[in-house]
């Protein structure tokens, strides 16, 4: 991999593991509201924004792991416009990520679910 600081590729990595987290969690908690209470009137507002929160958080897995293939193949070193774009990247997945777990909890405390 280009000289890429090991703090920023530890982050990645951490991101990466964080967004996974908040996908699965998301997608196993609007299975379960589903399963436990069916498509209702009440449920569908709480279903489609546990599927936004795995739909928000997707790209954000995605660009990261595009980050880290373009930063590997940049030899010898990563070019200053490509560590923007991470850092960018980098500061509004940490700014998101945070909003996107609360979500989740919300909606599970709203109905009660593990």
């Amino acid at each position: 991999m280009a000289n890429l600081p090991t703090e920023i590729a530890e982050t990645i990595w951490n991101l990466k593991r964080q967004l996974l987290d908040i996908i699965n969690e998301a997608t196993a908690a609007e299975s379960n509201l589903f399963e436990r209470f069916g498509e209702t009137s009440e449920t569908i507002p709480f279903l489609d924004e546990l599927k936004n929160v795995a739909e928000r958080a997707t790209p954000w897995f995605s660009r990261l792991s595009n980050a880290q293939l373009r930063i590997a193949n940049a030899q010898p070193s990563i070019s200053s416009d490509m560590l923007d774009l991470v850092m960018q990247s980098i500061e509004t997945i940490q700014a998101e990520a945070p909003a996107l777990e609360r979500s989740i909890q919300e909606v599970k405390s709203e109905w009660n679910l593990p």
